[in-house]
């Protein structure tokens, strides 16, 4: 009987597909001759109906029935006789938390709960990274109102955001395009979710993809988003040069755990040089379109000895996005736009998978259907049902429960 660490090909869970970098990985591997199961929470999710799958299901939330969930992603598992789960988004915080109740033999490319929650968590992730050694802004730390006013009050110039929060949504600041969006009477900070207040820094922002195998980072793109959607998400993604990230993502794994294993993703700004750590997604970014699929296939698994670095210069688009942007910014900004569109690179170029991409309106029908019930904006009723912000998780360990309290207890 070939076991499932003898075999010469994976056969992979992606979850979370509505992502368009989900997708990504779904086609990439699926390419490589990998055998790849895709689930979400809806039917109608885009990376479910790749032609690069061998089949894709429906779960629970794991936010709002997480019980269930995990009951899903096992009959998954062992329907298709999963070997790796390869998460998306922040449902990889729920499966860290009960990969104990997985099935037996199956491997989650994530890392332990307790890493993920240091990474996660701003105020920890913080500490983390002035032990590592790597730039970043001073930062305040507000529990409560009082304290939040106070902060912003210590910077003429303020950037603040809740300690749990993702992809530019619910930011608090008087400089730049999204200064005067979010009131400081719209946020409210506890101790179990507090807010990060830190002098806002000038320069773009550059972000990072790795995967980590073992501590050792195996796969590694920097890159910009010369177009974004809203001022927050990016549309457009440029490879820039990653000499200074890399050595800072190692040097963050090594103060984290040497034998960390899975996908980081880090926001910095330039400031004329200078790049300072701004936080953490522990999960996969839209970098990794940027890899090539069979760097992908052997960062995954670390059979690679030096790490693959995506040369600067490498360009992609989404191009639905940048369709959609044209028509919500001013029509001056429309012949950037169709620069774009004629120009560069579609994520979706050469791998003649249109059926899914046929998809890709139902996934903003979805997400804008959820903003409009529950008064959130687009783009944060896209993962609501998949986001983790800090709190107990059902069925976790004792451990890991004491983890979690020592990431809260470290804040204030």
């Amino acid at each position: 009987m070939v076991t499932r660490a003898e075999r010469a090909t994976m056969r992979v869970l992606v979850t979370s597909s509505r992502n368009s970098f989900a997708l990504d990985i779904i086609r990439k591997l699926g390419s490589r001759g990998h055998t790849v199961v895709a689930s979400d929470t809806y039917p109608g999710a885009t990376g479910s109906h790749s032609k690069y799958l061998a089949g894709h299901a429906v779960t629970a939330s794991p936010r709002y029935d997480t019980d269930q969930f995990i009951r899903d992603v096992s009959r998954i598992v062992s329907e298709y006789d999963i070997d790796l789960i390869i998460p998306t988004f922040e449902e990889v915080f729920y499966l860290a938390a009960r990969v104990a109740d997985l099935p037996e033999g199956v491997t989650l490319f994530g890392g332990s709960f307790a890493r993920l929650a240091q990474l996660h968590d701003k105020a920890s992730f913080q500490r983390l990274v002035e032990r590592s050694g790597v730039p970043i802004p001073e930062t305040t730390v507000a529990t409560d109102h009082a304290s939040l006013v106070a902060a912003i009050e210590k910077y003429p110039r303020y950037f603040a955001r809740a300690a749990f929060s993702r992809g530019g949504v619910g930011l608090l600041t008087n400089t730049g395009p999204l200064a005067g969006k979010m009131s400081v009477d719209d946020c409210h900070p506890t101790e179990e979710q507090p807010w990060l207040v830190q002098p806002f820094v000038d320069g773009p922002m550059v972000c990072t993809y790795s995967t980590i195998v073992d501590g050792r980072v195996t796969s590694h793109c920097t890159y910009r988003a010369p177009e974004q959607w809203a001022h927050s998400t990016g549309i457009t993604f440029l490879a820039v040069d990653s000499t200074d990230t890399l050595d800072y993502t190692q040097r963050i794994v090594d103060a984290l755990d040497p034998g960390f294993t899975g996908q980081l993703s880090f926001d910095f700004v330039d400031n004329d040089g200078q790049l300072y750590s701004i936080e953490c997604n522990p999960r996969p970014t839209n970098g990794v379109i940027l890899l090539e699929a069979e760097q992908l296939e052997q960062a995954l698994t670390g059979r690679n000895p030096e790490a693959f670095v995506v040369e600067p210069g490498v360009e992609r688009q989404i191009s639905l996005a940048v369709l959609a942007d044209a028509f919500a910014e001013p029509l001056k900004h429309l012949p950037t736009s169709l620069h774009d569109l004629l120009h560069v690179k579609d994520v979706g170029s050469g791998w003649h998978d249109s059926f899914a991409m046929m998809w890709s309106p139902a996934t903003l029908i979805h997400g804008a259907k959820l903003s409009h019930g529950q008064r959130k904006e687009l783009l944060g009723a896209l993962g609501d049902d998949i986001v983790w912000n800090g709190e107990p998780i059902t069925g976790m360990s004792a451990a890991d429960a004491a983890a979690l309290e020592d990431v809260h207890e470290q804040r204030v």
